[in-house]
């Protein structure tokens, strides 16, 4: 069994939605995840989403791509994320840590090359948003070799025969866009997501994992009505990026306890 689905059938058992957290490796400094990641376990994060800075990144918001824009700036590229992970576990993070990343980088790195190094990092699975069914076979065959989980990405616009293709390339969990539209904190959920992750369960048994505009308790609250795990990325790049330096650490740890508040 793979750590990411260890860590679904436990907090099945306990009747717990995973919380999974977005870093972006290199942002805001250059090894502010490496002191993040330890912080938020600790607050209550069950997995991390660990970004691959990009210039293009399609499918992000504005918050994210100026996160991006920063960590190239610090001079991360996808061997420093790589090495980012291995130092996590270093430090005693525990928690299963997926890389989100756009496919280019990550073709150019090499297929074979990309999921050994990741492995052996401690990377537990990969996100590539830009990444069709059509041309996933070569990396879903890699990182079953490798033992990572492969994540593929359902929308509500995403027809039911589509949903069927998409889940037989996925695992780990499905990643279900909350909304037609970029990465983003919103102030409210979508009132056709119920539907939506129904309409998503009655293809796969794999656990659903709601991500974009997730920003509060009560987002996380919702979701675990209907999935089994909910992203929180623009907020938390919010809530560190308003925090002053000497304190983001523990600004940041604070906003990933306060997504547990019970209702």
């Amino acid at each position: 069994m793979s750590r990411i689905a260890a860590t679904f059938a436990r907090l099945h058992a306990e009747g717990r939605v995973a919380l999974m957290p977005y870093l972006m490796s290199g942002y805001p400094e250059r090894h502010s995840a490496l002191e993040l990641a330890p912080a938020l376990e600790a607050a209550g994060a069950d997995l991390f989403e660990l970004g691959v800075p990009f210039s293009d990144p399609l499918a992000d918001g504005a918050t994210i791509q100026r996160a991006a824009e920063r960590a190239l700036a610090n001079g991360i590229r996808l061997p420093d994320t790589i090495q980012d992970v291995a130092r996590m576990r270093d430090a005693g993070v525990t928690a299963p840590i997926v890389l989100m990343g756009y496919y280019n980088p990550f073709l150019q790195y090499g297929i074979e090359r990309l999921v050994d190094d990741a492995a052996q990092a401690g990377v537990d699975g990969l996100i590539i948003p830009d990444l069709p069914p059509e041309e996933a076979a070569d990396m879903q065959a890699a990182c079953r070799r490798a033992g990572l989980d492969l994540i593929m990405f359902v929308a509500p616009t995403t027809p039911d025969e589509r949903i069927a293709e998409i889940v037989q390339y996925a695992s780990g969990f499905i990643y279900c866009v909350s909304l037609t539209g970029v990465t983003g904190a919103r102030s409210d959920l979508w009132q056709g997501l119920p539907d939506f992750l129904e309409r998503v369960r009655r293809h796969t048994s794999t656990p659903l994992v709601v991500g974009f505009g997730i920003s509060t308790a009560d987002h996380v609250r919702q979701v675990g009505r209907h999935a089994q795990g909910a992203i929180v990325a623009s907020a938390l790049i919010n809530a560190i990026d308003a925090a002053p330096a000497a304190e983001r650490i523990d600004r940041a740890a604070e906003f990933v306890r306060g997504l547990h508040a019970p209702s």
